[in-house]
C-alpha cells in the first residue's frame, strides 16, 4: 500500500475484487531516454542516446533531479506507459482518470455491453452499512434489467419508424432486435450505480504518471485512486527503478485546498440546495447555456485568416475570411476522417473565438463529455452538491413510457433513501457516493475555443451520439448560431459537413447509419427519441 494513504484506510481494502492493474506496454529504458533528451538540447555533437546516459548513473540522476525540480518536464513526456485496468469503478474514471487532458483510454461501453450482476465496487463497510449498500446495488442491477424490458417496446416502435424495411424478413428482424436492445440498455444504464466496474486500456506519459501519484489523494474517490495509482507506480518502478530518483510522495488529502475549504466552509445539504437553486435558475431550463463569449469572435477569426494569408481587409472581408476557414466548400479538411484542424494554418485561426457554457448533465453523459479533452470543464466535488434528495436526469425515452418511468423514479427514490441511511450510520460521503446512479445530475462550467468546440459538436451532433450529450450539443450550436450566424452556420454533424465537400458516402458511419438524412435538416428541425 502507499505510504501516503491515511492509516485508517490502509488496512481496509474494498470487499469487491481488487483493481487489476497491468503494465502491458512501455518505452525501453524510459528514464535514461528522458535524460538523454535533456542532454541532447545542449549537445554540440548531435543526438545523445539512452545507452550513453546509462553508463554514468550518478550523473544521470543528478541531472534528472536538477531539471525536475526546475520544472523542465517535457523530457518526461517522451516515454509512455500503457496499462490494462479491470475492476475499476465508473466513479474513479470520472473523478480522476478522465478528469484531465493528458491521457488516452479505450474502455468498455455501457451503451453497447450489458452489465452483469455483481460487477461493482463494494467499499470497506461493515455490518448494517454493508448490508444496506449491497442490497441497494443488487436492486439497482435488477431495476436495470427491468428497465431494459420495459423500454424495449418503445425503443422498437421508434426504431422501426426510422427503419421500416427492417421488419420485413426474419434476418433483418434478428439484426434489428440486437440494435433495439442496445438502445434500451443505453437508457436503462442510467439507474446503475457509479460503482459499476469498467475495464480499459489507459495510456499516459511518464510525466502524467508522476502527477497521478503526487495528487492521488483527492476527491471524489481517494481510496480507490490511491490503490490504482499506487499499483501503477509500483509497476513503473519495477520496470525502471531509476524513476525513484524524482518520485515525490502523495500530498495528503487533508493538505489539498479543495479538502481544507470544503471542510471549513461547506455546511451540508442547506449549502448544496442554495447552490443548486442558483445554478438551475441561471441555466433557464436548458441542458447547456452559453454564459460567456468574446463579443468580437467573428472579427478575431476573420483577422487571423487574413494574417495567415497576408491579405488586408480590402482584399478579404470578414465574411469571406470566415468562409475560407470554416466552410467545407473552401476548407475540405472538414470532410476528412482525421481531425486535421490543429495542423492546418488556416483552420488554426478558429482558436481565437471562445465560448463558455453552464451545463447540467447526468454522470453518464458527462463521462462522455469529459472525453473531449480540449473542451475542459470545472467539474464538482460530488459531495458538495448533495442535498439529501433525489437529483437526477430522466431521459426522453423513459419520459415517454409510463411503466419505465415508474420503475425509474422508484429506483431513484430507493437509491437516495439508502444513501441517507448510510449517512445516518456515519458512512463517509466517499463510500456512499458509489451508490449514486449514472443519472445523478452533474453541474459545471465548460469552456472551449471554436477549433475544438467545432470538432466536439461535429462528433456529438451525429444522431448516433448518446441522446443526452447530443441534446446539450444542439443547445450549444443553436445559441452560437443565433448570436454569431457566420460562424454558427458551420456547426454541424459529419454528414452536414461532408456533403459540402462532396465527400462520399455522405454518412461515414456505414452500417451504423442512423437512418435519418440529417444533412437535409436545419438545426431547428433536429429531433430525437433514441
Amino acid at each position: 500500500m502507499l505510504t501516503g494513504m491515511p492509516p485508517v484506510l490502509r488496512d481496509r481494502p474494498f470487499h469487491s475484487p481488487a483493481p487489476v492493474v497491468r503494465l502491458v506496454n512501455a518505452f525501453v529504458a524510459p528514464f535514461d531516454n528522458a535524460v538523454a533528451t535533456a542532454r541532447t538540447c545542449y549537445s554540440p555533437r548531435g543526438i545523445i542516446t539512452a545507452e550513453e546516459v546509462a553508463r554514468k548513473p550518478e550523473a544521470r540522476d543528478r541531472l534528472a533531479k536538477s531539471i525536475y525540480h526546475a520544472g523542465h518536464h517535457t523530457t518526461l513526456q517522451h516515454a509512455h506507459f500503457q496499462f490494462a485496468l479491470d475492476n475499476v469503478s465508473r466513479q474513479f474514471l470520472w473523478s480522476f482518470l478522465h478528469a484531465h487532458p493528458f491521457y488516452n483510454s479505450e474502455q468498455v461501453s455501457q451503451r453497447y455491453v450489458e452489465v452483469k450482476p455483481g460487477s461493482y465496487a463494494i467499499p470497506p463497510l461493515e455490518g448494517a452499512a454493508r448490508q444496506i449498500y449491497e442490497q441497494t446495488a443488487l436492486e439497482q442491477i435488477a431495476d436495470y434489467q427491468r428497465l431494459i424490458q420495459a423500454l424495449t417496446p418503445a425503443a422498437a416502435r421508434e426504431y422501426y419508424r426510422i427503419f421500416p424495411a427492417r421488419q420485413r424478413t426474419a434476418a433483418t428482424q434478428e439484426t434489428a432486435a440486437k440494435d433495439i436492445k442496445k438502445k434500451a440498455q443505453e437508457i436503462a444504464r442510467y439507474v446503475l450505480p457509479v460503482a459499476t466496474f469498467a475495464y480499459l486500456y489507459h495510456t499516459v506519459s511518464g510525466l502524467t504518471l508522476l502527477r497521478y501519484y503526487r495528487l492521488c489523494e483527492q476527491f471524489d474517490a481517494p481510496l480507490e485512486t490511491q490503490l490504482v495509482v499506487g499499483e501503477m507506480v509500483r509497476q513503473l518502478l519495477e520496470a525502471d527503478p531509476s524513476f525513484q530518483a524524482i518520485l515525490e510522495e502523495p500530498i495528503p488529502i487533508e493538505e489539498t485546498p479543495e479538502y481544507r475549504f470544503f471542510v471549513e466552509h461547506h455546511q451540508g445539504a442547506a449549502t448544496a440546495r442554495e447552490f443548486i437553486g442558483e445554478f438551475d435558475r441561471e441555466l433557464g431550463g436548458r441542458t447547456s447555456r452559453l454564459v460567456g463569449r468574446k463579443p468580437e469572435n467573428e472579427a478575431l477569426v476573420a483577422q487571423a485568416v487574413r494574417e495567415v494569408l497576408g491579405l488586408g481587409r480590402a482584399r478579404l472581408d470578414d465574411e469571406a475570411a470566415i468562409r475560407l476557414a470554416l466552410d467545407p466548400n473552401h476548407n475540405p479538411y472538414f470532410g476528412e476522417s482525421l481531425n486535421l484542424g490543429t495542423l492546418s494554418k488556416l483552420t488554426r485561426a478558429l482558436v481565437h473565438a471562445n465560448y463558455t457554457f453552464k451545463k447540467k448533465l447526468s454522470h453518464a453523459a458527462d463521462s462522455q463529455d469529459q472525453r473531449h479533452r480540449m473542451t475542459p470543464g470545472s467539474r464538482p466535488i460530488l459531495a458538495a452538491h448533495a442535498t439529501g434528495t433525489p437529483d437526477y436526469i430522466r431521459p426522453v425515452l423513459v419520459d415517454r413510457q409510463a411503466a419505465a418511468r415508474e420503475i425509474y423514479d422508484a429506483s431513484m427514490a430507493r437509491t437516495w433513501e439508502a444513501i441517507a441511511r448510510l449517512g445516518e450510520l456515519g458512512v463517509p460521503d466517499e463510500f456512499s457516493a458509489y451508490l449514486l446512479p449514472n443519472a445523478v445530475a452533474v453541474r459545471f462550467t465548460e469552456s472551449a475555443d471554436l477549433l475544438h468546440l467545432h470538432h466536439k459538436l461535429k462528433s456529438r451532433l451525429c444522431y448516433n451520439a448518446q441522446e443526452e450529450i447530443w441534446r446539450a450539443s444542439l443547445d450549444e450550436a443553436r445559441q452560437i448560431r443565433e448570436l454569431e450566424p457566420t460562424l454558427g452556420a458551420y456547426l454541424l454533424p459529419p454528414c452536414g459537413l461532408r456533403i459540402m465537400t462532396s465527400a462520399r458516402p455522405i454518412c461515414p458511419e456505414g452500417e451504423r447509419y442512423c437512418g435519418v438524412p440529417v444533412w437535409k435538416l436545419g438545426l431547428d428541425q433536429y429531433s430525437r427519441v433514441i
